[in-house]
């Protein structure tokens, strides 16, 4: 895709500012600049300690929207390079933390690197280089991509941690203690590129549902975990808990899994090395991946140490694991069983998003198709990205990635509606109005307060929607708002107003500033750099961004403070084939 050098200048511009840092690095304004909005985006999106109030989120059956809340990525596996995929399951996760924060929530937001298995060591094996130096090099692309998207998760765990696998031993000797773990000997299907075995019903034209390959493992010595012993507890639980899976397709995939029959998982292997030993047996078994890699979120906080005032007893129960649907099986079944079998509580909520294909493909090496996080951004932006990726598809379907697409809901969404909004109506205050919020406002006609309603209703939507984690719902919310704000706009004609009745027009712009203050602080776990550049520009004092501030007249944007010199935020992307088009 070829674009000008004209927008290849404005992209790289709004890359910059976006990112946190800028090209010019012999610029000393602009240095400054660059680190400290780096450091007010990081800093609004970790720090939850300055609200003077909990305004919380709506409670729910599986949360009471006030506590500690901890949310979790799955741990990524180091096999190969971050994908789409990847960038998706963390920029949810982030709008959801982000917004707990905002909120005023104590939260924990955990992401990692899953770094054991027999894919792992022969990969090494064939790059040459020992394991241990292999998954140091490629979780380091894991933890850059977390920071190139602004990420603001609390902690990396990595399974080569030394204290998480003192966690996992720790486990297994509480399930051994307990007589949940036996030993015998495995034959079956085992995928490499999955970590998980297969019964022969499962095959599907002779590979794992996933499409895998999978290959016959010959009556090798295993340890076993009694998973036959929790089918129905299992089931009674998901029956009592009917919100502890979502969404409802694949709780309904889980229910019928479970249902069919479960018998015991092998958890060990003894035919490659990479993985934690198994206390008491260490020289001839390592642990089965899962039992390592689902361990990760209590060890994160802590685990065994379960103490009054550790992380362990303020967040666990997680309030939610955030997975593929690929891997639903492992956190609804296994994990809940290993729990239940250590008496430990259960997290209180499993959402398992779905996957993308591109331009309707199905995206693997072999057709050349796989989408690269870090070229989206450094084509579009880090703020487009994650909008894009959140406002695209229903969070729990599958979506379908093009070029296209992205870039005309850039341009539609952000540039031509909120970019185009924020633009003309900053122009004509700082143009019209001594470059200050307009001083003379008179009274607010019905139209006025209908529009003002909308904004001041819209945290209670949107947090409706992050309750259910119904992100595209809570984008759409946001969208919706500037639309109306369009609308108003166009109607009550400012620019007409400027000669005719400029106390009136003064008004007018008064009010649209209002609304796009509540869809900036709204917009900050979506788009953080932008919505905070905007906050900037309608002259909202730092410490004023949060949700605690959307409501009360102190609050609202001050009439006579001065604004700066208003800019673009969102470039339009030019791209002649759709120019044309």
């Amino acid at each position: 895709m070829r674009f000008t050098m004209a927008v290849l200048s404005v992209l790289a511009y709004h890359l910059r500012h976006s990112r946190g840092f800028l090209f010019n690095s012999n610029n000393a304004v602009h240095r400054t600049f660059a680190a400290t909005t780096q450091q007010r985006f990081s800093t609004a999106g970790k720090a939850s300690g300055s609200l003077d109030a909990v305004v919380g989120t709506p409670a729910t059956s599986v949360d009471d929207g006030k506590g500690p809340f901890q949310i979790t990525t799955p741990i990524y596996y180091v096999n190969d390079k971050p994908h789409i995929g990847h960038a998706y399951t963390s920029t949810a996760c982030d709008v959801i933390a982000r917004f707990m924060r905002l909120s005023g929530r104590e939260v924990f937001f955990l992401s990692g690197t899953d770094e054991h298995g027999q894919k792992v060591e022969q990969s090494a094996a064939k790059k040459g280089v020992p394991p241990q130096q292999f998954v140091d090099e490629v979780s380091v692309n894991f933890r850059e991509l977390l920071d190139l998207l602004q990420i603001t998760n609390d902690k990396f765990i990595r399974t080569t941690d030394v204290d998480h696998k003192k966690s996992v031993q720790h486990l297994w000797k509480v399930l051994v203690e307990k007589d949940f773990i036996y030993k015998g000997t495995y034959s079956g299907w085992y995928s490499v590129r999955d970590e998980c075995f297969y019964t022969e019903s499962e095959l599907v034209d002779g590979k794992a549902p996933t499409g895998a390959e999978v290959e016959w493992v010959a009556k090798e010595e295993s340890y076993f975990f009694k998973l036959s012993a929790f089918q129905e507890k299992l089931l009674e639980y998901y029956e009592a808990n009917p919100d502890f899976i979502a969404p409802q397709s694949r709780r309904n995939e889980v229910l019928a899994f479970v249902k069919g029959g479960l018998k015991d998982l092998s958890i060990s292997r003894t035919s490659f090395s990479w993985g934690v030993p198994v206390p008491g047996d260490e020289e001839e078994h390592i642990m089965y991946v899962w039992m390592d890699a689902l361990t990760n979120y209590i060890s994160a906080l802590g685990y065994p140490n379960t103490a009054d005032g550790t992380d362990y007893a303020k967040f666990w129960p997680a309030a939610l694991h955030v997975v593929g649907k690929d891997i639903l099986r492992f956190h609804a079944v296994y994990w809940p069983a290993f729990l239940m079998a250590a008496d430990l509580p259960l997290p209180k909520r499993i959402f398992a998003h779905g996957w993308w294909t591109k331009d309707g493909e199905k995206i693997s090496k072999s057709l050349g198709n796989v989408i690269d996080p870090v070229d989206l951004v450094e084509k579009y932006g880090v703020d487009q990205t994650r909008f894009f990726l959140m406002a695209e598809v229903a969070f729990g379907n599958d979506g379908d990635f093009s070029d296209k697409t992205m870039i005309l809901k850039i341009n539609n969404n952000l540039a031509n509606e909120l970019g185009n909004l924020c633009q003309r109506t900053l122009s004509m205050v700082f143009k019209n109005c001594d470059k200050a919020v307009p001083k003379e406002i008179g009274p607010f006609t019905a139209e006025d307060e209908a529009l003002l309603d909308a904004a001041s209703g819209l945290y209670g939507r949107c947090a409706d929607a992050i309750s259910e984690q119904a992100i595209q719902k809570y984008v759409t919310e946001l969208i919706e708002m500037v639309w109306t704000a369009n609308k108003y706009i166009d109607e009550m004609a400012p620019w007409a107003l400027r000669k005719t009745d400029p106390e009136r027009m003064a008004t007018v712009l008064y009010v649209i500033m209002e609304v796009l203050r509540h869809v900036a602080i709204l917009y900050q776990p979506v788009i953080p750099g932008s919505a905070n550049i905007m906050l900037d520009l309608l002259a909202v004092p730092a410490d004023q961004r949060s949700f605690a501030c959307l409501e009360g007249d102190e609050y609202k944007i001050q009439p006579g403070a001065a604004i700066c010199q208003p800019k673009g935020i969102f470039p339009r992307i030019e791209v002649s084939e759709l120019v044309e088009a």
